[in-house]
């Protein structure tokens, strides 16, 4: 069993910075392909970058460039590192692994990008 705790998300104006973590609970947690997604109100849940067991990297279309998700296997550890923050990215943030499981879910961090 993994448990999945974010954190980082707060209130940032446009063009900020804003770095997210993932506190991963379990052993196996090196063996797992892992990503963040997120949400707004009323729609899907959308994945917004990957990162593989070794380090490989996937972004969605409209993070490239601006969202970097990096990790740390011996800290049990997923981060997302975004600059240059609009306010169409605002919503809140989860990790989870990838693809998705449904009992992993953690309860999100939020992120408002807002002047």
């Amino acid at each position: 069993q993994v448990q999945l705790v974010e954190s980082g998300g707060g209130l940032v104006q446009p063009g900020g910075s804003l770095r997210l973590s993932c506190a991963a609970s379990g052993s196996i947690f090196k063996s797992l392909r892992m990503a963040w997604y997120r949400q707004v109100p009323g729609k899907e849940r959308d994945l917004v970058a990957a990162i593989t067991q070794g380090g490989s990297t996937y972004y969605a279309g409209a993070m490239k460039g601006r969202f970097t998700i990096s990790r740390d296997n011996a800290e049990n550890m997923v981060y997302l590192q975004m600059d240059s923050l609009k306010p169409e990215d605002t919503a809140v943030y989860y990790c989870n692994t990838d693809p998705s499981i449904t009992n992993y879910w953690g309860r999100g961090t939020q992120v408002t990008v807002s002047s």
